[in-house]
């Protein structure tokens, strides 16, 4: 797969990605690992800690490739979005739960937060050069 270059903007934006999805992560395993359960759909067919830990080791290393892996930027920015896009259902799930979580205690905030998904799947093709890559024509 070709690399496309990235200005500094995107640069520092998967920077900031990258960073985020490995804090994510570290959570997942530690002090919030009870919120991040909460937030399992009940029609998963797997244990909501197993859900937690599995998408956890997904999170550290998505988060370590936005770093660390500048040869597939562009393959990773595309998984990250895929990501973004599988983990949206406990998004959808929290806000029709009522769960609180994340300091999300109200339907206003769980709503906002569902229209926050959108701009981090966008964030993720946009600053590795994925978007420009999809869309560019083929010769």
């Amino acid at each position: 797969m070709k690399s496309t270059q990235t200005t500094f903007i995107q640069h520092t934006v998967r920077i900031i990605l990258g960073i985020f999805m490995v804090a994510a992560a570290i959570g997942h395993f530690t002090f919030q690992r009870a919120e991040f359960q909460a937030q399992v759909p009940n029609w998963v067919p797997l244990s909501k800690d197993a859900v937690v830990l599995l998408s956890g080791i997904a999170e550290i290393s998505l988060g370590l490739a936005m770093l660390f892996w500048r040869k597939q930027r562009i393959n990773v920015g595309i998984a990250l979005a895929i990501f973004y896009v599988l983990i949206f259902p406990g998004n959808i799930a929290q806000y029709l739960n009522k769960t609180d979580a994340f300091g999300l205690n109200k339907d206003s905030a769980r709503l906002m937060r569902l229209f926050f998904q959108p701009v981090l799947i966008f964030l993720a093709l946009w600053c590795t050069g994925a978007l420009k890559f999809l869309f560019q024509k083929r010769t």
